[in-house]
């Protein structure tokens, strides 16, 4: 009750407010994270002179289990995936980056409490329910050959991805922030793709970044959104039916109430990295909601928490818990 009262009170210096800022995360599964989606579609650029970092979180559940008389997918486990992301800021308009991902896989804890919130609130189990507990699993057939199996834990740095950023457009004043980006990355195959902590391929995207914050007396209202698509050389997981070209895009609008919190809600989705299956976990269009919000510390720190889950079902994790923090130095 004191948050709804604290968060009800116009704010009297309208450009203190929270700007809103789309979350740092990309679709969990294992067969997807291993590749160049891009984490970063935010339109500021880092200013000339400075580091914008960020580190994050996420931790993903995953389950489904479907066959067909040519297929049969298996995806059962958990991952942690921590990142630490920089961008460095020159002249002004232009960025220089680089993201570190480090990547778990194993049985995880999450299934019982998955299990009992999907009974509480009569949401389907898909099998989850009834699947040993706390296993890990990643298991993929065609055609009566086994082209996926790993059910080993383990840990270890990820893809090591590259970028740049360039600032098209950027207008601000006391009532408003308008803002546009063009972004590029580079993924580079330094994960063991064995592990599925890489896809053995070499990934280049270009992608489009736009935002509008408005500081009203009711607090911030902000859209944000990006369109992008990404090139894959041969990978080494699944590479008879791995796509070579996908696109990406984010959609996100939030309210932020007061200068030290904000509520959002993004939608993430990207076209299919396989193909040849009739399975939805390869060869379906991924769309995820990732719904939270973001709380400035002291310090200038943000910190952003979201939880996702698939909109366009088995596509992406049904569960994903999304914990990043961000600050300039």
């Amino acid at each position: 009750m004191v948050l709804i009262l604290v968060c009800s009170i116009p704010a009297p210096c309208l450009a203190a407010d929270m700007e809103i800022t789309p979350f740092r995360t990309i679709n969990q599964s294992p067969l997807v994270q291993i590749y160049g989606l891009p984490g970063e579609s935010s339109a500021t650029v880092a200013p000339a002179g400075r580091f914008l970092v960020n580190v994050t979180q996420d931790i993903a559940s995953n389950y489904t289990s479907t066959a067909t008389s040519r297929e049969l997918i298996h995806l059962d486990g958990e991952s942690y995936r921590w990142t630490l992301a920089a961008r460095y800021g020159i002249e002004g308009r232009f960025e220089v980056g680089v993201e570190i991902p480090y990547v778990l896989y194993g049985g995880g804890f999450l299934d019982g409490f998955i299990v009992d919130w999907h009974k509480t609130f009569g949401l389907p189990q898909g099998g989850r329910d009834s699947a040993t507990k706390n296993r890990l699993q990643y298991l993929y057939e065609k055609d009566g050959v086994r082209r996926l199996n790993m059910d080993d834990t383990g840990s270890g740095i990820g893809d090591i991805t590259l970028s740049g950023g360039m600032k098209l457009y950027d207008v601000h004043d006391t009532v408003s922030h308008d803002q546009l980006a063009l972004r590029t990355s580079l993924k580079l195959p330094s994960g063991d793709s064995d592990s599925l902590r890489g896809s053995g391929s070499t990934d280049f995207s270009l992608s489009l970044c736009g935002a509008m914050n408005n500081f009203t007396e009711w607090g911030s209202l902000g859209l944000f959104g990006s369109l992008g698509g990404m090139a894959m050389s041969n990978g080494e997981v699944l590479s008879r039916q791995q796509n070579n070209v996908a696109a990406f895009g984010t959609l996100g609008i939030g309210w932020g109430p007061a200068e030290w919190i904000s509520f959002k809600f993004q939608l993430n989705g990207h076209t299919p990295f396989y193909r040849g299956s009739s399975l939805d976990e390869l060869s379906s269009n991924s769309l995820m909601l990732i719904s939270g919000g973001a709380l400035k510390l002291p310090g200038g720190y943000v910190m952003d928490i979201g939880v996702s889950e698939d909109l366009a079902v088995a596509t992406a994790p049904d569960v994903a818990f999304h914990l990043g923090v961000s600050h300039q130095f």
